[in-house]
Formats: C-alpha cells, sequence, structure tokens
C-alpha cells in the first residue's frame, strides 16, 4: 500500500459520538451534486462504464411503529444478550434494528437499479444503477441523500516467509508463537484457563480456507458459528469457483493467528473462542474492495452475536483529512452503531508509516472510530515497525492506541494443509489484539466496550512506564499487557477474577500448591517466591469476603 499522508490543518473537539450526526457527515462530506459537476469528475465519467454503484439513504421508516420489539429485528438471542450486557443506547433495540422500507427499495428498483446491500444501520441501500438515473433517484422525496459507494484499500501483508526457527521457543506448546503471545502477556492469561472459552469472534475478510491441520485439531478444532460470503451473496466463506487465487490468503492467515492449534508449531490467541466469519473483500487487482460489503458484513456480525468484531480494511481514496473525524466515512458511521451496541470492534490503523510531526495522520477510516481499538504493529524488541500508520485523527485523538507484533508473525500457512508463515502488517498485529481482547472478555465479562478501552490502555506497556499516551501519535499507549487488562480493578488474591474473594481462589490455590514449573506464568504465587504454598493460602483467607 502506498504511504498515504495528510496534513491536518486544524482540530475540532468532539465531545461524544452522535449516530444521526454521524450520519449527517458522512452525506455531506461528498455532495453527489459537486462530484458530478467539477471537470476532473467529467473526464472521469466519460471513460467509466454507463453505471454507478452508489449509496441511497432514506429519510424515514414509515412500516416502524412508535416502538421497536426484539421481535421486529434479525437479532439472535446471544446477540440480544450482549446488548443487555454492554449496550450504551437505552433498551436493546431501536429503529437502527429493523429493515429498510420495501416500497422504497422497490421505487428505487424502478429505475433500472440492481440492490447490492440493504443496511438496517445506515437506513440505506448500495445498488448499480444507469449514471443517468442517479439525479431522479435522489430526487425522490423519500431519500435523503445519495453519495458513491467508495472502495477500500487492503491493509495488505508485506511479505510471507517460512517462519525462522531461532524464533521458535521449542520448550513449550506454543512452538513458534510463543513470543508474539508472550509479548502482549498473553501466555499468563491462557495460564489462568482463559482462551477465549465462551466468546465469539467476528471477522472481516477476504476468506478463509480452512483445510490447514491447525484448525481441525481433536483437542481444539475451529468451531465456526456462522459465515457469509458477501462478494458472491453466498453462505460459503472458503475458496469458490471463479475465485481469484489469492482470494482466501489474508483472510486464512488472520484466522490462523487466531484460532490455530498445532502445539509445538503454532497456538493461536484465542484458539477456544468460537467465530463468526464474512467474507467482504474481493482481491482481484483493481477491484474495489467496497464499504457497502464491510457494513454488511458488521451487521451480519453483531446480529449473530458476535461479542467482538476484526478487521483489516483501511478507506483512503475518496477522503480528505478532515472526513477522519470519528463521524464521516461510511465505515466508522457503522462501527459507531456497533460499538454502542455493545460489540467490542478493533481494526489496523494502516501500514502508511509514520514521522515525528503530529500534525500529519496516515491512518485510513474506520480506524478513526470514537470507540474502535485501533491497532499498530512493533517488532519483536517491541519497538514500532517501520510502516506501521501514524495519527491522530483529525479532531486529535489517540491514534493507533495499542500495540502488538507485526512484524514476521507467525501463522498458519494459506493453501497448504501443513507448514507456517511469517506474515507482517497491522492487519496481523490487530488478530493479536483481538484474541487478547477475547481471553479478556473470556475473564472480564463485566467489562463493557467503555471500561474495557479503559482498561486496556491503562496497563499497556507504554501507559505503566509513563510514556503514554504518545505525543508523536505513533506508539499510542503501547504493547497490549493481557493478563494486566484482566486484573484491572481486581485484588491479587482474586485469583479467578469474579469481583471476589472466596472458594473458586481457594481452589486455585490448592489445584496449583507445589513448586511452580515456570514461576512467570504461576500467577497462583501471590508472594512471588515461586511456590505455592500456606503463605499465599494466606494471603487469601486474609482477603476472603
Amino acid at each position: 500500500m502506498p504511504n498515504v499522508r495528510f496534513a491536518v490543518s486544524s482540530r475540532v473537539a468532539l465531545t461524544s459520538p452522535s449516530l444521526g450526526g454521524a450520519l449527517g457527515g458522512a452525506l455531506a462530506s461528498l455532495s453527489l451534486g459537486a462530484a458530478l459537476a467539477s471537470p476532473t469528475a467529467a473526464a472521469e465519467r466519460a471513460s467509466k462504464p454507463a453505471t454507478e454503484t452508489v449509496w441511497v439513504f432514506f429519510a424515514d421508516r414509515p412500516h416502524a411503529g412508535a416502538t421497536v420489539s426484539t421481535d421486529d429485528t434479525a437479532l439472535t438471542p446471544r446477540a440480544l444478550a450482549r446488548r443487555e450486557a454492554r449496550r450504551s443506547m437505552p433498551g436493546l433495540v431501536d429503529a437502527h434494528d429493523l429493515p429498510v422500507e420495501p416500497a422504497y427499495v422497490a421505487a428505487v428498483r424502478s429505475f433500472g437499479a440492481t440492490p447490492r446491500v440493504e443496511s438496517r444501520w445506515l437506513n440505506a441501500v448500495s445498488v448499480e444503477v444507469p449514471r443517468a438515473a442517479v439525479r431522479s433517484i435522489a430526487k425522490l422525496p423519500f431519500v435523503r441523500g445519495v453519495q458513491p459507494v467508495r472502495a477500500a484499500t487492503s491493509i495488505a501483508p508485506i511479505v510471507e516467509t517460512a517462519p525462522n526457527p531461532e524464533d521458535g521457543v521449542a520448550a513449550t506448546d506454543y512452538g513458534f508463537t510463543a513470543p508474539q503471545l508472550g509479548q502482549i502477556d498473553l501466555l499468563s492469561l491462557h495460564a489462568r484457563g482463559f482462551r477465549g472459552a465462551g466468546v465469539v469472534i467476528g471477522v472481516l475478510d477476504s476468506g478463509f480456507n480452512r483445510v490447514h491441520e491447525a484448525f481441525h485439531s481433536a483437542e481444539h478444532p475451529l468451531h465456526v458459528l456462522a459465515e457469509y460470503d458477501f462478494v458472491n451473496d453466498d453462505p460459503n466463506t472458503g475458496i469458490e469457483e471463479g475465485d481469484d487465487p489469492n482470494q482466501h490468503r489474508h483472510g486464512t492467515w488472520i484466522l490462523g493467528t487466531l484460532a490455530a492449534y498445532l502445539p509445538g508449531q503454532a497456538v493461536g490467541a484465542a484458539y477456544e473462542a468460537s467465530y463468526v466469519l464474512a467474507k467482504t473483500e474481493d482481491v482481484p487487482t483493481e477491484t474495489p474492495i467496497e464499504e457497502d460489503f464491510y457494513v454488511a458484513g458488521l451487521e451480519f456480525i453483531e446480529a449473530q452475536g458476535a461479542d467482538l468484531a476484526t478487521s483489516s480494511l483501511g478507506y483512503f481514496d475518496w477522503y480528505v483529512a478532515s472526513d477522519f473525524d470519528g463521524e464521516t466515512a461510511v465505515t466508522t458511521t457503522a462501527v459507531n452503531i456497533a460499538t454502542a451496541n455493545g460489540l467490542v470492534c478493533l481494526t489496523a490503523n494502516g501500514n502508511g508509516g509514520h514521522d515525528e510531526d503530529p500534525s500529519t495522520l496516515a491512518l485510513g477510516a474506520p480506524a478513526d472510530a470514537f470507540e474502535v481499538i485501533s491497532c499498530g504493529a512493533s517488532d519483536e524488541t517491541g519497538a514500532i515497525a517501520g510502516f506501521s500508520s501514524d495519527g491522530p485523527s483529525f479532531d486529535g485523538r489517540v491514534k493507533p492506541e495499542v500495540l502488538a507484533r507485526g512484524v514476521a508473525v507467525v501463522t498458519v500457512h494459506s493453501t497448504n494443509e501443513t507448514g507456517l508463515a511469517g506474515v507482517s502488517g497491522t492487519s496481523l498485529s490487530t488478530p493479536l489484539v483481538a484474541g487478547a481482547v477475547a481471553c479478556i472478555l473470556g475473564a472480564r465479562p463485566d467489562l463493557t466496550v467503555s471500561t474495557l478501552r479503559e482498561a486496556l490502555f491503562a496497563t499497556a506497556a507504554d501507559s505503566v512506564a509513563g510514556i503514554a499516551p504518545d505525543p508523536l501519535f505513533v506508539r499510542g499507549y503501547g504493547l497490549v499487557q493481557a493478563d494486566a487488562t484482566a486484573t484491572f480493578g481486581r485484588v491479587p488474591a482474586d485469583l479467578s477474577l469474579d469481583g471476589t474473594v472466596g472458594g473458586a481462589d481457594l481452589g486455585i490455590i490448592l489445584g496449583a500448591w507445589g513448586a511452580c514449573g515456570d514461576c512467570a506464568s504461576c500467577f497462583a504465587d501471590l508472594n512471588g517466591d515461586c511456590q505455592v504454598d500456606g503463605q499465599d493460602l494466606a494471603i487469601v483467607l486474609g482477603a476472603w469476603k
């Protein structure tokens, strides 16, 4: 991806996201009339096909009643339960959960438009439409606005190589992945028993080739709860006839980083989690990765009840720096709605590089969303990777926010049934953070989107060292420290992390009694002497309540 940079000329402080304002900002950011009127646009139109792909935003939902019932929505029971636990807006559902008005879609169709995606959240439909009909559709009384569907730039991996044997830790079951998981202190959280069980992770990507042996272990096979291919409009996110030969590679690397289980070689960050897969990226050269598929995929993941969603796409080409303000881009708007519904969202900050000038930025949407967790990349030493995009957002918020390893990250081979690959990019650091977040949520289901972010940033390595947030907007708050985040706000004797000190913690002490095999991961050793014994028992009993 080219090194895209923008000069930030001014900043405006924003207090909180407004969902209605976000959509209004998106519509105002690119006037269709202005786009069609410019000389450059006229020249481009002359060389383009006779159709355009546009969003049509509707003004209302006339079929909606005074109240919205959960029965009126496509939400699964698990989605409703997650919303009840983490939604920041009143109630469980609202008008954003209702389908768009069928009569409006039919009217748009009458102009020769072919619908692609209907978005509940945006109250909009994306369509392929004859260019001559766009102005007529825009004049319909129930149409709020029309704008082009924007194209994304995939935050592509830098290289695929075989793992370096020297990077492996042969003495552990984690093999080559031990360093990348240990760097974010995820091995300690795994040692506590939190490896993603009971948590659902949504992945938006290019497709997923699930033939690798690491997805089919007898102990921890990959569990896919739901999947959908939004590019081909079918329920298969694997390799299909007609797919580009490289279609599946990126998504398979991401899934392997999260879910692989091949003891002694590669173990994923959240190998006990369940997954919802959305194929939203069309990879052939010069084929745009369009934002309507992203929005549809995110709505699907949220409706299926996922706890978090991770993606590695960035939208740059249609935007200027001032659009990265948290409320302009369509994908950013969708992420704002998702996080308000209690879905934790993570995204790669980008591979556009960085400098020491805090008045420039290289990120893209939706990394600018208000409560998305934007991820940068470090190398094996914790130093920032040269390609990792800097911030801030246009309105001055810290971006990226956290780091994980993004250089030579070990994952599964994307095509073969065996073998491993080393891949670099913020698109690889992001699933490491997502896996850590899944394990943290398994330990701390009480955390909301906002309180999770607070704990994640407060316990990140640079924050603990007193050098965060980074004033240059390159490192954010530093490397994630998963175990510290999970224990944030808990007393040391609360070994089970359930908010109390009691029988569960006593059971952990007794179960771990004796010398620690690995002092660093022996979390029941409360006094740090590499033994779990009477002194540790006394600490638990002293805090009992």
